[in-house]
């Protein structure tokens, strides 16, 4: 057996922890979601949100994986067992291994994008497209949901994301230390570099309109950060923002929890898991937050821009931001910085859901890393390519919405009520407070244990309320034109076969080895 695997220094967990956070949603969809809902009203319930269920639920993820550190298991499932004695326990577990990956195999799909892309905008292929409704025009033939001028076929895109498979599977074969660790040592400072250096470019644009001087970088930052009291009568705005600090910090999926464990058993969590909190808060706030919203209201306004946001958040990324890098000196050079900025941010993120099913494999079945890493690529492929081919009928947007949002949830709310409440409450607050590096404050220790769980209540509750309610409702596929019904069956019965698959695997009689060959 050789030696079990580990983050070779501090600094490179934090880092690939950080990567794990810091991902596309950064900054696509914070922009997006804070153009929706009001500007500057969306910050307020944003960071409540951040501070009473975020930050608290990432110590609770990382104390989890310090557990797991300590018991040399990896995943949910394995965890779980620990904090309940109960054979129930370990398929409450295995959601956090399951949605990861279903996660991926959408989340791989728009990484693709932002590679292709890069290309594109090297190569100047869209420079001379002209207006938004172009753009838009662009990118559907790219991602093959209509044809024209522009693209033939799917074909590129496919190409994009294939290689955006191999990339991933190639990261993960090379294992904890050499792989992902290494990623993020690169990514990371480059993804900050990127960041800075287009912020920067934004500021410098001033109005670029004279004309129209309330269309300028600052009015789009005035209206990001002033808010408007009365959006936050609405119940929306509080769920928009809550879904966010589970998307932002990758909370409630079973990514924090595998890479916990993988560091050493006396871990620091409370110091370390602020860190990784505070590095994705700043690239999302402070980066993200001052380069799409502030450039689209210099050139849109600020109606237009809010019309964009609606779209969702790949108008912004793929629609607006190149139409604003056509009429800006240096435009390619700039246009390719963004794109490679959301590249790495996905390819950060996308390693990391995918490392608890590999860990889930290497457990189950003594596999080796190669084996594990093989099957996880071939399954990636399989669930993948309808995600890839049938985007026009609403096939990802299923698997976005039952699993970057609903299940999300979901599994926040189950893993609290396992660990704060049956595996108890103090026993939890000794996990998170020991070895720790800075004190924290014991008012957390109820807020996670009675704060955390009726916000998660609150949050599920009101949005079954809000979407059944509504006429257009996700769940009742009520507004849904018809061609698109056959193919968001086949998207929702695929979710709940891979769920049903992963339940299976459980159950199969396996010797377990005592220890997991790590090579």
């Amino acid at each position: 057996m050789s030696q079990r695997e580990l983050w070779a220094t501090r600094i490179g967990l934090i880092l690939a922890m950080a990567g794990n956070a810091v991902g596309m949603g950064n900054f696509l969809r914070f922009p997006a979601q804070a153009a929706k809902n009001g500007g500057g009203a969306f910050i307020i319930p944003y960071f409540i949100a951040l501070i009473l269920m975020g930050v608290p639920l990432m110590w609770l993820e990382w104390s989890m994986g310090k557990i797991g550190a300590r018991e040399k298991r990896h995943t949910t499932i394995s965890i779980f067992e620990v904090l309940w004695k109960n054979p129930i326990s370990k398929y409450l577990g295995s959601i956090g291994v399951s949605l990861t990956m279903m996660f991926v195999v959408y989340y791989m799909v728009i990484e693709s994008w932002t590679l292709m892309y890069t290309f594109f905008s090297i190569k100047g292929s869209f420079m001379n497209v002209g207006s938004i409704e172009n753009m838009r025009n662009f990118l559907y033939q790219f991602q093959g949901v209509e044809s024209g001028e522009f693209f033939s076929s799917d074909l590129t895109m496919l190409l994009g994301w294939i290689i955006i498979v191999a990339i991933n599977v190639y990261i993960l074969y090379r294992g904890v230390s050499q792989g992902i660790e290494k990623l993020a040592y690169i990514a990371m400072p480059l993804l900050i570099l990127f960041a800075i250096i287009l912020v920067i470019r934004v500021f410098t644009l001033g109005t670029p309109d004279p004309s129209v001087p309330e269309n300028s970088v600052q009015s789009g930052l005035a209206w990001l950060y002033n808010p408007d009291f009365s959006k936050l009568a609405f119940f929306s705005v509080w769920l928009a923002a809550a879904g966010q600090i589970f998307y932002t910090l990758s909370i409630g999926q079973g990514t924090v929890q595998t890479y916990a464990s993988y560091a050493p058993e006396k871990q620091d969590v409370a110091l370390t898991g602020l860190t990784t909190a505070s590095t994705n808060e700043f690239c999302e706030v402070v980066l993200g937050g001052s380069i799409a919203i502030p450039v689209a209201v210099a050139y849109f306004g600020i109606q237009t821009t809010m019309l964009i946001a609606q779209k969702g958040s790949f108008d912004i990324g793929f629609v607006a931001m190149p139409i604003i890098f056509t009429k800006i000196p240096l435009g390619a050079l700039f246009g390719a910085i963004w794109f490679l900025l959301l590249f790495f941010a996905g390819l950060t993120s996308s390693v990391a859901l995918t490392s608890p099913f590999i860990a889930f494999l290497r457990e189950k079945f003594g596999l080796n890393r190669t084996k594990a890493v093989l099957l996880t690529g071939i399954i990636l492929f399989l669930f993948g390519l309808p995600n890839a081919l049938f985007i026009k009928f609403g096939y990802l947007d299923q698997y976005d919405f039952w699993i970057g949002t609903v299940a999300l949830v979901v599994f926040a709310l189950i893993e609290v009520i396992v660990y704060a409440w049956i595996y108890g409450g103090e026993k939890m607050w000794e996990e998170l407070t020991g070895n720790a590096d800075i004190r924290i404050p014991r008012i957390f220790y109820y807020v996670i244990k009675y704060i955390v769980p009726l916000y998660l209540i609150i949050l599920l509750s009101g949005w079954l309320y809000q979407d059944l309610s509504s006429d257009k409702s996700e769940i009742l596929l009520k507004g849904i034109e018809e061609e698109k019904i056959p193919y968001i069956w086949l998207a929702r019965i695929s979710l709940i076969s891979f769920f049903l698959f992963v339940a299976v695997l459980i159950k199969i009689p396996f010797r377990k080895k005592e220890e997991a060959n790590e090579a």
